[in-house]
């Protein structure tokens, strides 16, 4: 038989048997929308990640007064960092931060927001980018003054142009402060302080007036570079041990980098799940379409031995069932694909970040034919095994 003629009759039962077809496909179909899918979700979960952390450098390290169990009243100090500064030669850079929310009032309109008390070395450590005006500074400590998070300035200065804003007075819980800068859109969050939705002010009027007493420091150290990482921190650990003796384990190190890369762990370990629950759904529908295949070998005994009779080979009937099977998860994981697209803005719109990729498309479609073939090949070689003369009798 010639390419055209398995062709031909392939089409032809397929035709013959649409509504069973059809049914066969389904398994195919959302198999290879739930991969393409998967690795969407997946691929956005990452961009996430990196983008909560794009403006961290990965030297940069956190001490603070542990917390859960650990938890301790022990605090840090405006001295802990100065002896950082000092006596820690991995770093080139220290800052501090304490946070609490207040309510910020311009004119007519108020929002409560996060805001921080920051030392002046805490824009370069966290790449933080002003808009317009300046950050927080030396010429600032004492003073009050604000650098406002773009998403708070939004609903601050709604109709406003902000580059305008810059030398505004805003009441901050009753006090009068000056806007001395607006951040640029950063799109992460820090260590659990957004800065798109929060504010900024010099640390010790930031105690004065947010905190009091109930604040919890955190020191931010930017070691010299990422080889430095393991040697800042056990600098850092061993100033502690002098300043707080046997009391210094109730202070933990964090750095930025071990954050990324447990993030970017979790997010694979979420996408490798999904994507195991995606080849379940195709390996159901393989096997949907070998039953089927199994169905149509029963059905079509009789045509199969008609046409060994009239001189088909035993692989001239491998190739015709074997090729439905694989028209059949071809088709399926095309219209998969086709349905994802239309999917993906759908739950774009339900905050479900998905980002489609070429890598998707090809796995969800190279699968599915691997699927197809794997399935379809067992009853499409007992098809071809069969003997015309039993074929022939088959009732």
């Amino acid at each position: 038989m010639s390419f055209g003629e398995i062709l031909r009759s392939i089409f032809i039962n397929i035709r013959e048997n649409k509504s069973k077809v059809f049914l066969t496909t389904l398994g195919i179909i959302v198999g290879a929308l739930t991969i393409v899918l998967v690795m969407a979700i997946g691929k956005g979960s990452q961009e996430q990640v990196e983008e909560q952390f794009k403006r961290l450098n990965v030297g940069t390290l956190y001490v603070m007064s542990a917390f859960g169990r650990q938890r301790t009243n022990l605090k840090l100090g405006l001295e802990d960092m100065e002896a950082i500064s000092e006596e820690v030669p991995s770093v080139k850079e220290v800052s501090m931060m304490i946070n609490g929310n207040a309510n910020i009032v311009y004119q007519d309109i108020s929002t409560t927001s996060s805001v921080a008390g920051v030392i002046k070395d805490y824009k370069e450590i966290n790449n933080i980018e002003i808009e317009y005006g300046k950050f927080i500074d030396e010429d600032s400590d004492g003073e009050k003054v604000v650098v406002i998070g773009s998403e708070v300035a939004k609903v601050l200065f709604e109709g406003i142009e902000l580059s305008q804003v810059v030398g505004e007075k805003v009441i901050v819980n009753g006090k009068r402060f000056e806007v001395i800068g607006i951040l640029k859109y950063l799109g992460g969050s820090g260590r659990g302080f957004n800065p798109d939705e929060g504010f900024f002010m010099p640390y010790e009027v930031a105690q004065r007036y947010i905190t009091g007493r109930n604040l919890r420091p955190i020191i931010m150290a930017l070691a010299k570079d990422i080889n430095h990482v393991d040697s800042a921190i056990e600098e850092i650990t061993v100033v502690l041990q002098k300043r707080y003796g046997s009391k210094s384990d109730q202070f933990m190190i964090r750095d930025a980098g071990s954050s990324l890369q447990s993030a970017r762990s979790s997010a694979s370990t979420m996408t490798l799940m999904l994507l195991s629950v995606a080849t379940v759904v195709l390996i159901v529908g393989g096997i949907g379409i070998m039953n089927v295949l199994f169905v149509s070998v029963k059905e079509r005994t009789k045509e199969i031995g008609i046409l060994k009779a009239i001189g088909a080979r035993k692989r001239d009937i491998l190739l015709i069932f074997l090729f439905e099977a694989i028209i059949i998860s071809g088709v399926g994981s095309i219209l998969g694909i086709i349905m994802s697209m239309v999917a993906m803005p759908i739950m774009e719109y339900f905050q479900v970040r998905a980002i489609p990729t070429m890598f998707g498309y090809l796995l969800a479609f190279g699968f599915s034919l691997a699927i197809g073939t794997f399935f379809g090949y067992y009853p499409a070689s007992k098809a071809a095994s069969l003997k015309p003369i039993d074929a022939l009798n088959y009732e």
